[in-house]
């Protein structure tokens, strides 16, 4: 499957274009969230997730990566986006969001979750826009956009909440402020981003 890019790429879910080497070295060296993590472990992430490559279209470089972990009927989850830093301001992250978005539409999922501490902007230009909240707690059944009215069209103010996390392995806090957030769009399938600040 390759997919709309802006001019001079091509993004793609062939898994033989996949360069897995770079992958893990763009990840375990330079994005935050999975800074550390074992070749072992990030082939295993790969080989359980829909994976998407952005590749320069003239050499066929890959210049970008993000997978989704999903059942393919409900929910998904779009982790580990990363464009390299040599290829950064030219939309190549908001199109392999959508790239993403529009590849999973068929399927009619509830909800796509992704969590982020920085590049908002980025994942808004592709429709991803703050979901509300109780204040105090995740959000109730009667804010979850598939259950509720149509949203206005009127920006909505993410609400700042203080959330559990569950436990896990190393050091680093047990909670964080956490932001969530939906997509606007309406009677399609919902992407929420769900933005918190780094665990570890």
């Amino acid at each position: 499957m390759d997919t709309t890019a802006p001019a001079g790429y091509e993004i793609t879910t062939d898994p033989a274009r996949l360069d897995r080497a770079l992958v893990h070295r763009w990840l375990s060296q330079d994005a935050y969230w999975a800074r550390g993590r074992s070749r072992e472990k990030q082939d295993l992430a790969i080989d359980g997730s829909l994976n998407f490559a952005v590749h320069e279209a003239a050499s066929g470089a890959q210049v970008g990566y993000a997978r989704v972990v999903t059942d393919l009927a409900t929910f998904a989850w779009l982790c580990d986006v990363y464009i390299d830093p040599s290829a950064r301001g030219r939309g190549l992250g908001t199109a392999l969001a959508a790239a993403v978005r529009d590849h999973l539409a068929p399927y009619g999922l509830r909800r796509i979750l992704l969590a982020t501490a920085d590049a908002h902007g980025v994942y808004a230009k592709a429709g991803f826009a703050p979901w509300r909240t109780r204040r105090g707690g995740w959000p109730s059944a009667s804010s979850d956009p598939a259950r509720s009215p149509p949203p206005s069209p009127t920006p909505v103010t993410a609400t700042p909440v203080t959330a559990a996390l569950p436990p896990r392995p190393g050091p680093g806090p047990g909670r964080g402020q956490a932001w969530v957030a939906a997509h606007s769009g309406w009677p399609q399938p919902v992407p929420t981003l769900v933005i918190c600040s780094p665990l570890a």
